[in-house]
C-alpha cells in the first residue's frame, strides 16, 4: 500500500505579522534525536508549521540524523536527510516535498519572504492519511489553490493520473459529479437532454472506465458495469483522481482508466469545520428555478473524530426536440405478402428507377432507406436528488487509524414525454408516392435514400410516456491503517449496494392514414399528402383511437461486498540498495446483480377487458395545449401547438382498481460474481547518472467466477413457447495474471519523465452474462446472454514529459497506445421460425422468423492511440501585473482502429468512442473576488449502429459555462454560475449529415448560490 504523509497546519497572517521578526533566525525550541523519519518530520512540523510530502515507496521510512535546536529549517532539513539518500525541495511557501537526492542537484531554497512565514505556524502535525490525500482542506479555498493541490497529487504519484479537489469538485456550475469530471484531462461525459450522466475517458466508451468510491467498486443500479453519475452530487465528494495507468494493488485498471471517488474525513481537517451552502438555479426552457442546499459539519476531539455531510437539490429541465428520424430498410415493405411488397416495387421503379430483382434477398433491400418515425416530442424531467457522508475514526497516533466512512444516496426522477410522431414504417402502409431521393450521397456503399415520400397508411400516433425512476444507493465501509517502523499494514471490510425502480407507461393513441414525410432543416416532418383521406395530424384528435395503455416495471438490486489486506514492508537491504518497498496484498469481491422485470398493456377499464380498443377515441380524454401541459410555454424547434392528455391525467384514469404490473419469467436474471486476487509489486529508487528513477513493479492474479440464472425458453407440445418452470443456471470462470510496471525520472529540476506499460481488463456487463432471452417483437429479433463471455483486455503502454512550474503550473504531453482483445459485440448467431406475434388487442399479427444475437467476444485486436497535452499556467509566471490570472487547457486526440458492428460491412468507430476532447477554463481569483469561463468540446461519436446496419452519429458538442464569485466577508461567499451560455444544442445524424436523426433544446441554467464557512 502506497502511503503519504502530509503534515498540515493552518496558518494566519495575524500570527505571522506577530512573530516572524522575532524568529527569522531560529524557531527550534527543542533537538530533534535520531529517529525514523516520520516521526523526525512530525517533530519538525510541530516546530516549524511545515507541511511535508513523500511517499514511502519512494522514501522508504530510514533512521534519520539528529539535528541540534536552533537551526533554520533548510539547515535542519540537510542534516536531518544527511545519509540517507534523499532530499527536500519547496512545492511551496509551506509544503515540502521528499524526495530521492540527485547527484547533481541541491536542495531547493524557499524564498526569504516563504521562509518567514513558513517560521511563524505552531500547532499539531497532521496525521498519516491514504496515498491520495495530499490536500490541505483551508476555511478558503480558491479555485487557483483547488489547481495547485491537483497538482501536488500527480507530482507525488508514480503512475499517470490526475485530480480535482474540493474546492473544483463543488465550486463551479455542475448539476452532479459527471459534470464536475468533465474537466479533467481526457475526461468527457455524455449528455442525456442537457445533463451529464456517463462518464468517458480518454474518448472509450463509458463501460471501459472502472469506478470506486473509497476504495470500493461501485454499485449504481445500470444495466451493465458503468456507473450512472448524475445520482451522485458533486457537493459530498471530496476528491477525485483519474488513474490513467494502473499499480498491480489496484483491483482493476479499466481499459480506459479508474475512477477513484474519495469522501471527506474529519482528520482532513485542522480544526472544526462548518460549511453550508444555498442555491437557486432557473432553467430558461421550463422557466422553473429549482434549489439546492448542503452543509458539511466536522470536528475532532483527542483522538477521535466525527464528520457529516448531506446535500439535497431539485431540478426541472424542459428539452424539445425532434427526433426518431432513423433509416428503415425498405424490407420492411419489400418483403410484406401481397399488394403491399409489389406496390413498393412498382412505386420504387416508377419515381426512383430502382428495380428490384428479388423483394426477399435483404442484401439488396437494405441497402434502399427510408424515414422510420418522426417525432415531435416535449421532455419534462423533475428530480429530486440527496446524497449524505458520514465518517467516524479513531487516530491515537500518526500510525494507526481506524475509520468508519458511510455513503447514502437518493435519485428520484419523473420525466414525463410527449409525443407527436408519425411512425412511416406502419404495417398496414407501403409507398405511394417518392417525390426525392437521394442515390449520390452514400453512393460509396450502394445506397439509395428516399428523402420525401408520401405513405399510404402512415401510423400517426399521440404518445404520452411517463418514467418514474427510483434509485436509493448505500456505500459502508471500515478501513485500518497501521505502520511501524518498517511495517505498515491495511484493511477494509465494505458493501456497495443499489436498488432501482423504473415505472413506464405509455398512453398511445392511433390513427392511420395517408401523409407526406420528409426531411426537412434540422429534423423531418410530417405534412398532408395529395391524398383525398389525408390528415392534419396535429388537429384531428376524433381520427385517434385508442390502442394501449403500456406499462412495465423493472425492479434492479445490484450489490457488491469486498474485503481486502495489504502488507508494506519498506527495505534498507546493503545487498540491493535500489529496492525500498514491497508490497503484498489479497481482496476478495462478491457481486450479484438481480433483475425483474414485466409489461401489461392496459386495454379497458379492468383486467382482461379490451373494450376500449379502436372505440375509443383521443377526443374522449380531457386534452390540453402542450405548451399548457408543460411550464415554459411554446414549443421551440417548430412553430408547432398540439393538444394531448398530460400523464397526471392518464396515470389517475387508466390504471383500475386493483392493477399492477406483473413480473415475467422470461425477463429475470440474476448474476452472481465472485472474484479473488493477490497481488505482488515492489518499489525502487536509484540514480541513472544525475537522473534519479523511481519503479513501481508488479503484477495481479485474479480468478474470477460467474455463477448466471435464468428461466430459458422452451418449446411446448403443441407448438407454442414457454419458460422452464424455475431458473435455469449457468457457470462461467476465467483466470489471469495481469502484469503492469510504472515509472519516473526527474531528468532536470521540475522536469519529470514518466512511463507506464500493463495488461488490464474490463469485465462484460453483467445484463450481457445474465442466461436469458428477450424479444424484440417489432424488429423480430431474440437477444440471448452468453454466461461464457470472458473480459475485453488491454495491453497498453504510455510515455510523457511533464514539467511542473511555480505557483502549481504544469505544461504536459503524453502518447499512449492500447491493443484491445475481446471487444464484446452483438452477433446472429441462430434463428428461430414461426415466432407469433399479436397484436395490441390480441389478435395474431402473424408468424415470423426471428432472428436471435448474443453478445459474443470479436475476433482480432484493436488498437488506440492517443495524444494528451495539458497546459495549467498561472500567468504571473509572464509577469507579475498578472497575478491572480490562469489558464487551465487540456486536450486528447484518438486514433483508434476500433471498429462498429454495421452487418453491411460500413467502416465506423466502435460506439462512443470520440476522436478529440478538449477543455479550456479562464480563471482569475484572489482571496476575495473569482471568474471562470469554461468551455467544453467533445468531437463527434456513433452513438448506436440502427438495425446493425447504419451508423447513427451525435455531432460535436461545445458547452459554456461562466462562474463569478464575490466573498462578501471572510466566511460567506456570493457566486453568480451559468450552464450552457450559449444555449447549445444537442444534435445527431445518420451516416451523413443531411439525414438529420435528433435536434433538442435543453436550455441554459443560472444559478445563484450563498455558501457560508465556520
Amino acid at each position: 500500500m502506497r502511503r503519504l504523509l502530509f503534515l498540515s497546519i493552518a496558518l494566519t497572517l495575524q500570527a505571522a505579522a506577530a512573530t516572524a521578526t522575532a524568529q527569522e533566525a531560529s524557531i527550534a525550541t527543542e533537538a530533534i534525536p535520531s529517529q525514523p523519519l516520520d516521526r523526525a518530520l512530525n517533530s519538525l512540523s510541530r516546530q516549524t508549521g511545515l507541511q511535508f510530502v513523500y511517499t514511502t515507496q519512494v522514501t522508504g521510512n530510514p533512521q534519520t540524523q539528529a539535528i541540534p535546536a536552533g537551526l533554520p529549517p533548510e539547515e535542519g532539513l540537510r542534516q536531518m536527510l544527511s545519509g540517507t539518500g534523499l532530499r527536500y525541495r519547496y512545492l511551496n511557501s509551506t509544503t515540502v516535498t521528499i524526495e530521492a537526492e540527485t547527484a547533481s542537484s541541491a536542495p531547493a531554497k524557499a524564498p526569504a519572504a516563504s521562509q518567514a512565514l513558513a517560521q511563524t505556524a505552531a500547532a499539531s502535525p497532521r496525521a498519516e492519511v491514504t496515498s491520495e490525500e495530499i490536500e490541505t482542506i483551508e476555511v478558503v479555498g480558491t479555485y487557483s489553490r483547488s489547481l495547485e493541490q491537483a497538482v501536488d497529487i500527480k507530482r507525488a504519484k508514480i503512475e499517470f493520473s490526475d485530480s480535482i479537489v474540493a474546492t473544483d469538485v463543488a465550486d463551479f456550475p455542475e448539476q452532479n459529479l459527471a459534470e464536475a469530471l468533465q474537466r479533467m484531462p481526457g475526461v468527457a461525459i455524455e449528455r442525456n437532454k442537457g445533463l451529464g450522466s456517463k462518464v468517458n475517458v480518454r474518448g472509450l466508451p463509458s463501460e471501459y472506465t472502472y469506478v470506486s468510491i473509497n476504495d470500493l467498486a461501485t454499485a449504481s443500479g445500470s444495466s451493465g458495469r458503468e456507473v450512472e453519475f448524475d445520482i451522485f452530487a458533486s457537493e459530498i465528494i471530496q476528491r477525485v483522481t483519474v488513474q490513467k495507468s494502473p499499480s498491480a494493488a489496484d483491483e482493476e485498471g479499466g481499459i480506459a482508466g479508474s475512477v477513484q471517488i474519495s469522501t471527506a474525513r474529519p482528520f482532513d481537517y485542522d480544526r472544526g469545520r462548518l460549511v453550508v451552502s444555498a442555491e437557486g438555479a432557473y432553467n430558461s426552457i421550463s422557466e422553473e428555478t429549482d434549489p439546492k442546499f448542503s452543509f458539511l459539519a466536522s470536528d475532532t476531539w483527542g483522538d477521535f473524530g466525527a464528520l457529516v455531510s448531506f446535500s439535497r437539490a431539485e431540478r426541472t429541465n424542459r428539452t424539445d426536440s425532434t427526433s426518431g428520424i432513423n433509416f428503415r430498410p425498405m424490407s420492411r415493405f419489400l418483403g410484406a405478402s401481397g399488394s403491399r411488397g409489389t406496390q413498393a416495387a412498382d412505386v420504387l421503379a416508377r419515381d426512383a428507377g430502382v428495380i428490384i430483382r428479388d423483394r426477399t434477398d435483404t442484401d439488396e433491400t437494405n441497402l434502399i432507406v427510408f424515414q422510420d418515425k418522426v417525432g415531435d416530442r416535449v421532455y419534462l424531467n423533475d428530480q429530486e436528488k440527496w446524497g449524505a457522508t458520514a465518517s467516524l475514526q479513531y487516530k491515537p497516533g500518526d500510525r494507526f487509524s481506524l475509520t468508519f466512512d458511510a455513503m447514502l444516496a437518493g435519485f428520484d426522477t419523473t420525466e414525463d414525454e410527449y409525443d407527436a410522431a408519425a411512425y412511416s414504417a406502419s404495417s398496414r402502409s407501403t409507398l405511394e408516392t417518392i417525390h426525392e431521393y437521394d442515390a449520390t450521397t452514400l453512393s460509396e456503399y450502394g445506397m439509395v435514400v428516399l428523402r420525401d415520400v408520401s405513405y399510404t397508411a402512415t401510423q400517426h400516433e399521440f404518445l404520452s410516456k411517463e418514467r418514474i425512476n427510483e434509485t436509493d444507493y448505500g456505500q459502508y465501509s471500515m478501513a485500518l491503517d497501521w505502520s511501524g517502523d518498517t511495517w505498515a499494514a491495511h484493511a477494509m471490510l465494505g458493501y456497495s449496494g443499489a436498488e432501482k425502480t423504473l415505472d413506464y407507461s405509455n398512453l398511445k393513441h392511433v390513427a392511420y392514414a395517408p401523409s407526406r414525410t420528409r426531411w426537412a432543416g434540422n429534423s423531418g416532418e410530417t405534412v398532408p399528402s395529395a391524398s383525398p383521406n389525408t390528415i392534419d395530424m396535429y388537429n384531428a384528435p376524433e381520427r385517434y383511437l385508442f390502442e394501449a395503455y403500456e406499462t412495465t416495471l423493472e425492479q434492479v438490486t445490484d450489490d457488491k461486498y469486498a474485503a481486502q489486506l495489504d502488507f508494506e514492508k519498506a527495505l534498507d537491504l546493503a545487498f540491493m540498495p535500489a529496492l525500498r518497498t514491497v508490497q503484498v496484498g489479497a481482496r476478495y469481491t462478491d457481486k450479484s446483480k438481480e433483475r425483474n422485470y414485466g409489461e401489461l398493456k392496459i386495454t379497458g377499464p379492468s383486467a382482461g377487458d379490451t373494450s376500449w380498443v379502436n372505440t375509443r377515441t383521443l377526443a374522449d380524454s380531457p386534452l390540453q395545449w402542450i405548451s399548457d401541459i408543460a411550464p415554459g410555454g411554446d414549443y421551440r424547434m417548430k412553430d408547432l401547438n398540439w393538444m394531448q392528455v398530460s400523464n397526471e391525467y392518464a396515470r389517475g384514469a387508466f390504471r383500475y382498481p386493483g392493477f399492477a404490473t406483473p413480473f415475467e419469467d422470461g425477463q429475470y436474471y440474476r448474476v452472481d460474481e465472485e472474484v479473488s486476487s493477490l497481488y505482488a509489486m515492489a518499489d525502487m529508487a536509484f540514480d541513472l547518472g544525475s537522473v534519479p528513477v523511481t519503479v513501481n513493479a508488479g503484477a495481479r492474479y485474479v480468478d474470477t467466477a460467474v455463477l448466471s440464472f435464468g428461466y430459458h425458453q422452451v418449446q411446448n407440445a403443441d407448438g407454442s413457447t414457454g419458460y422452464t418452470d424455475s431458473p435455469v443456471s449457468r457457470k462461467g470462470r476465467y483466470d489471469d495474471i495481469l502484469p503492469s510496471m510504472n515509472l519516473s525520472a526527474e531528468l532536470l529540476d521540475g522536469l519529470l519523465l514518466r512511463a507506464a506499460a500493463s495488461e488490464t481488463l474490463i469485465r462484460p456487463a453483467l445484463t450481457d452474462i445474465a442466461y436469458r432471452r428477450t424479444a424484440s417483437w417489432n424488429s423480430f429479433r431474440f437477444t440471448d446472454g452468453n454466461p461464457d463471455l470472458q473480459p475485453t483486455y488491454a495491453k497498453q503502454w504510455e510515455i510523457g514529459l511533464e514539467k511542473y512550474l511555480d505557483h502549481g503550473g504544469l505544461l504536459a504531453v503524453s502518447y499512449f497506445h492500447k491493443k484491445i482483445d475481446g471487444v464484446v459485440v452483438n452477433s446472429l448467431t441462430g434463428v428461430v421460425e414461426n415466432v407469433p406475434v399479436y397484436n395490441a388487442n390480441g389478435t395474431l399479427n402473424g408468424n415470423y422468423d426471428f432472428d436471435v444475437y448474443q453478445p459474443v467476444n470479436a475476433d482480432g485486436s484493436y488498437e488506440v492511440d492517443g495524444i494528451e497535452l495539458i497546459a495549467q499556467v498561472p500567468l504571473e509566471l509572464l509577469h507579475s501585473s498578472l497575478q491572480g490570472f490562469g489558464i487551465n487547457a487540456n486536450y486528447t486526440m484518438l486514433d483508434s482502429s476500433l471498429a462498429g458492428e454495421s452487418d453491411l460491412g460500413i467502416s465506423t468507430p466502435m460506439p462512443g468512442l470520440a476522436e478529440k476532447t478538449y477543455n479550456l477554463t479562464v480563471y482569475y481569483d484572489n482571496d476575495r473576488f473569482d471568474a471562470r469561463v469554461a468551455y467544453n468540446h467533445k468531437d463527434e461519436y456513433v452513438e448506436s449502429i440502427g438495425y446493425n446496419m447504419y451508423p447513427i452519429w451525435r455531432e460535436a458538442y461545445g458547452q459554456l459555462d461562466v462562474s463569478i464569485g464575490y466573498r462578501v466577508i471572510e466566511n460567506v461567499k456570493v457566486s453568480l454560475r451559468g450552464i450552457n451560455m450559449t444555449d447549445e444544442v444537442t444534435s445527431g445524424y445518420t451516416m451523413d449529415p443531411s439525414f438529420p436523426t435528433m435536434y433538442e433544446r435543453s436550455g441554459r441554467r443560472i444559478s445563484l448560490d450563498v455558501r457560508s464557512t465556520f
